[in-house]
């Protein structure tokens, strides 16, 4: 998809291969498909996209096909309530309009994603967590899955997390999926918690074949609780999708985090080979994390700028 983004040459990428060879050129704007033929995930394609078509010449449409709810990748649910507000914080806006929903193993899924290029990206900080204010989510079903499943994901992660956090309402919408706007079979459940301070957190799960409803909404909301412990301003998702455009951005970034994951270390050690952008972890120091688990990951980005701009 990048190799397309900007008419560059790639060789060896194909299956089996152990190296790649990637010569990019001009990044350019306009329509651009890219299929993954199977449940690969579009929110994948997104996020590899995302950094590039924003140093474009001109705006971009992205057609993506593949999962929309798929394991091991974002669910574009998340990307959608979670990923989207934070990245914004950078400085651009982008539209995602889901046309088809995709589970795995058919796929079929197709997102628009819709973005105008900028001339720099500006630095965030997000350190300050708040306290919750709102827990919310959706429990889906699609396809020739009954009703009740989505509503026993709802209820179970709702009863979940009343142990732990008793004084906030829980909404958490059992939703079907229309016909039309999903393909083949899945299920699942996002929940997300807003804190006064803005900043999201997110847990989710899908189904499985043969994995009873009511362990995919604990599943679900014991992330979301992991996530409130550890006294972070984004989850451990959010982390290492944030790096490439602190590493863009003009200024110096601060993110504070729970635990650092090794696919943020793994960010971290590219960024850094690629873009001469630096980057520092240390554990928090505040008052009441010292017991926690936090970190505060800080970048003086490199400032990129578009040249088309």
């Amino acid at each position: 998809m990048i190799r397309d983004l900007c008419d560059g040459q790639l060789e060896g990428a194909e299956i089996g291969s152990t190296e790649i060879i990637f010569t990019p050129e001009k990044i350019k704007g306009g329509l651009h498909t890219a299929d993954t033929k199977t449940a690969g995930s579009v929110c994948l394609l997104m996020q590899v996209s995302m950094p590039c078509v924003l140093f474009a010449a001109s705006p971009s449409e992205l057609r993506l096909k593949g999962g929309t709810n798929a394991e091991m990748a974002p669910q574009i649910d998340y990307t959608e309530m979670v990923f989207k507000p934070i990245v914004e914080k950078f400085g651009f806006k982008f539209n995602c309009d889901i046309k088809m929903r995709g589970y795995y193993p058919k796929g079929g899924g197709e997102v628009i994603v819709r973005m105008s290029p900028v001339k720099q990206l500006n630095p965030i900080n997000l350190t300050d967590r708040g306290s919750v204010t709102k827990i919310y989510g959706r429990a889906f079903v699609a396809g020739v899955l009954p009703f009740k499943v989505a509503k026993d994901m709802a209820a179970a992660a709702v009863r979940c997390i009343r142990k732990e956090i008793r004084d906030l309402y829980v909404n958490i919408q059992p939703v079907q999926e229309p016909k039309d706007q999903a393909f083949g079979n899945g299920n699942g459940i996002i929940i997300i918690a807003e804190t006064s301070t803005g900043c999201l957190f997110a847990g989710s799960s899908l189904g499985k074949r043969g994995v009873n409803a009511d362990k995919v909404g604990i599943e679900a909301a014991e992330m979301l609780l992991a996530n409130l412990r550890h006294g972070g301003a984004v989850d451990e998702y959010l982390q290492d999708q944030l790096i490439i455009f602190m590493a863009l951005a003009s200024g110096v970034s601060r993110v504070k985090t729970g635990p650092v994951t090794l696919h943020t270390q793994t960010a971290i050690h590219f960024a850094e080979q690629l873009s001469k952008a630096k980057f520092t972890v240390k554990k928090s120091e505040d008052g009441e994390d010292a017991s926690k688990d936090a970190y505060i990951i800080e970048c003086q980005g490199i400032g990129m700028t578009n040249p088309n701009l």
